[in-house]
C-alpha cells in the first residue's frame, strides 16, 4: 500500500496535534493555513517591537498536553517551561472591592469568608465539591471520548441510565444553580464567568458548565514566551517528523470523488490530492459552502442564532497605575444580566461591560505589584518598560496588555457601526478607571480587534470564537464529532466535540488524527506496523 497522504486545513490548535500524531504514524502530512503562521485563534500581534498573545491566555489541562507529548515520545518540560500559578484572577467591582482566588481552595475560601462571610465559605466549598464531581464524572465517557450522545452518556455515565445524567446537572441554568451555592451576588458572577470560556452566557448554558471551576483549580500555568509557544512548537514537533507547512495558502474547495474527500483545490486553482482531509476550521464554514457545494453535506448547518461570543479586544504596551494587577484580572459590570441580555438578545454590543486584563508581564505575586519575566516574551527583557520602535517611545513603566470585553458574533448580518465601538470602549476603560485602574492609552500603541476583524480571520462565524453556543442541555450533543458525514473528511476545532478552548481543541485534533487512522484499518496498519488503538475513539 502506497504512502497515503493527509492535508490538513489550517493550522490552528487541532490542525496541528492532529498533524503531529499523523505525521508521528509515518502518514504523509502536509498542512495549509491561510495566515503566516500556526496558531489560529492562539494568535500573537506585534507593538514596535513587543509581541503579545492576541488569543487565549490560561494554560489548564495540564495532562491532556502531557499525553500527547508523550504520545509522540517526547516529553513537555523538554520543549516548554510552565510555571503554576497560586493566584488565579483578581476580580474588582469597585476600587476598594475586590476578590482573589487561588488554585488552593482553602485558600480561596478563606478570602470569600473574608469577602462575603462565612457561609458563603462553606457554600463555596460545597460548590467546589460538586464542580469536581461533575468533571470527573463527564471526563472519560464525554470530554475524552468520541461523539457521545445522551443515551450512550448516560450507560457509560453509571446504571441509572438516563436519570443518572442528573449527576452533572444539565438540565438548570447554570446561573439559578449557582444561586444554590452563591446567596452573594457578586459570587455569582465570579463563577458565572466560566460560561464564557465556552462562549456561552451563564443565564443559558446548562450548570454542567460550573466543571470549568474545577479545571481551573486543578493547575493554572504560565507559559513561558507566552501561549504562542505552544503552536510554534507543535509545529516544529510535527515538522521534525516530517509534516510539511504551507503557510499564505487558502483552500477554495474539498474534493470529493465517489462520495469521498479525495483532496482540496486552492484559491490560485492548484489541486492536491489527499487519501484523507481534516479540517481545523469552523464548521460553519463547510455548511456554508465556503469549501465547495460537495462539501456543505459533511455537517448539519449550524444556526446563526446560536453562535457563540464573539469579543472586542485592545492589545496594548501602555503604562498603568492605581489597580495592582496580577495576571489575569476581572472588572464585573453592576448588572450582569443586562450585560448578557445585550450580547445575545439584543444583538449589540453591552452598554456596561465586563473588563477582562491579561497583563502579560505580571505573574501572581499577590500585592507586590511585581512582574513575572519567565512568563512574558523576551522583546521586553522582563521588563514592564518599553523602548518601542519609531522616534515615539511609551515612558515607563509600559507593560503589555490584553483587555476584551463580551460582544455578540453578528458581523456578517449586523455589523457594528463607529459609534457603537467607541461608545463600548468608553463604557470599558471607564468601567477599569472607576476600579482604579489607569492606562495611558496611546492610539500608535493600541491594536483594536473586532468581530469583524475575526469573521475575517475565520469566515462563516459572523467572529463567534467558540463555535455554536452551550446553551440548553443539549448543545454539547449538537457538535459534530471528528467523523464528518462525508467519508474521508474529518473535523478537529472548537467547534467540534467535545468543545472549545485549547485543550478541548487538542483533544479534537487527537480524536481526528484516531479517527483517520482506524478508518484506514489493516492496510495502513501493516505498512506501517503500528497496532490499533481504539482507547480514544
Amino acid at each position: 500500500m502506497a504512502r497515503q497522504r493527509v492535508v490538513v486545513i489550517g493550522a490552528g490548535m487541532g490542525g496541528l496535534v492532529a498533524a503531529l500524531e499523523l505525521a508521528h504514524q509515518g502518514v504523509e502530512v502536509l498542512v495549509l493555513e491561510a495566515g503566516a503562521e500556526p496558531g489560529g485563534k492562539m494568535r500573537r500581534v506585534h507593538i514596535g517591537n513587543a509581541t503579545l498573545d492576541a488569543g487565549p491566555t490560561v494554560f489548564t489541562m495540564r495532562s491532556v498536553f502531557d499525553a500527547l507529548f508523550d504520545a509522540v515520545g517526547e516529553q513537555l518540560a523538554d520543549h516548554l517551561s510552565l510555571h503554576p500559578v497560586s493566584a488565579l484572577a483578581r476580580h474588582a467591582w469597585t476600587d476598594s472591592v475586590q476578590l482573589d482566588l487561588y488554585a488552593d481552595t482553602a485558600r480561596s475560601a478563606e478570602a470569600i469568608g473574608d469577602f462575603a462571610g462565612a457561609s458563603e465559605a462553606a457554600r463555596y466549598l460545597a460548590f467546589c465539591r460538586r464542580a469536581r464531581l461533575i468533571y470527573q464524572t463527564l471526563d472519560q465517557p464525554f470530554i475524552q471520548s468520541s461523539r457521545p450522545n445522551p443515551v450512550s452518556l448516560a450507560a457509560r455515565v453509571g446504571r441509572r441510565g438516563l436519570a443518572g445524567l442528573t449527576r452533572i446537572s444539565p438540565f438548570g441554568s447554570m446561573w439559578n444553580a449557582l444561586g444554590d451555592y452563591f446567596h452573594d451576588p457578586r459570587l455569582r458572577q465570579v463563577f458565572g464567568r466560566y460560561a464564557t470560556y465556552c462562549g456561552s452566557s451563564p443565564f443559558m448554558a446548562p450548570a454542567t458548565l460550573m466543571l470549568v471551576a474545577h479545571v481551573e483549580q486543578d493547575g493554572v500555568w504560565l507559559l513561558e514566551g507566552g501561549m504562542h509557544r505552544l503552536a510554534t512548537t507543535l509545529a516544529d514537533l510535527a515538522g521534525q517528523r516530517g509534516a510539511s507547512f504551507r503557510y499564505g495558502t487558502s483552500v477554495q474547495e474539498v474534493l470529493v470523488r465517489n462520495g469521498r474527500a479525495c483532496g482540496v483545490r486552492l484559491a490560485s486553482g492548484e489541486t492536491l490530492e489527499a487519501a484523507a482531509v481534516v479540517f481545523n476550521g469552523d464548521a460553519a464554514a463547510l455548511a456554508g459552502g465556503l469549501l465547495g457545494d460537495a462539501a456543505t453535506r459533511a455537517v448539519a448547518a449550524p444556526p446563526a442564532s446560536g453562535r457563540s461570543l464573539s469579543a472586542l479586544t485592545w492589545n496594548l504596551v501602555a503604562p498603568t497605575r492605581g489597580f495592582d494587577l496580577l495576571r489575569h484580572n476581572v472588572f464585573f459590570s453592576d448588572d450582569y444580566e443586562a450585560e448578557f441580555d445585550d450580547v445575545f438578545k439584543q444583538s449589540r454590543l453591552p452598554g456596561e461591560p465586563t473588563v477582562y486584563v491579561c497583563a502579560q508581564d505580571r505573574g501572581d505575586a499577590v500585592g507586590s505589584g511585581s512582574t513575572n519575566s519567565n512568563s512574558g516574551d523576551s522583546s521586553l527583557d522582563g521588563s514592564r518598560s518599553s523602548n518601542l520602535q519609531g522616534s515615539d517611545t511609551v515612558a515607563a513603566p509600559a507593560e503589555r496588555l490584553l483587555c476584551l470585553v463580551n460582544a455578540p458574533a453578528t458581523a456578517d448580518d449586523r455589523g457594528l457601526d463607529a459609534d457603537a465601538l467607541a461608545r463600548c470602549e468608553e463604557a470599558a476603560f471607564n468601567r477599569l478607571a472607576r476600579c482604579g485602574l489607569e492606562i495611558d492609552r496611546d492610539t500608535g500603541h493600541t491594536l483594536r480587534t473586532t468581530p469583524a476583524d475575526f469573521h475575517r480571520m475565520f469566515p462563516a462565524t459572523g467572529g463567534a470564537l467558540y463555535g455554536q453556543a452551550s446553551h440548553g442541555w443539549m448543545a454539547s450533543f449538537r457538535r459534530p464529532g471528528a467523523r464528518s458525514r462525508l467519508a474521508g473528511l474529518y473535523l478537529a476545532g472548537g467547534s467540534a466535540h467535545p468543545g472549545p478552548g485549547v485543550p478541548m481543541a487538542a483533544l479534537s485534533g487527537r480524536q481526528a488524527a484516531a479517527s483517520v487512522l482506524a478508518d484506514w484499518g489493516d492496510a495502513h496498519r501493516a505498512e506501517n506496523g503500528t497496532p490499533r488503538d481504539d482507547s480514544r475513539l
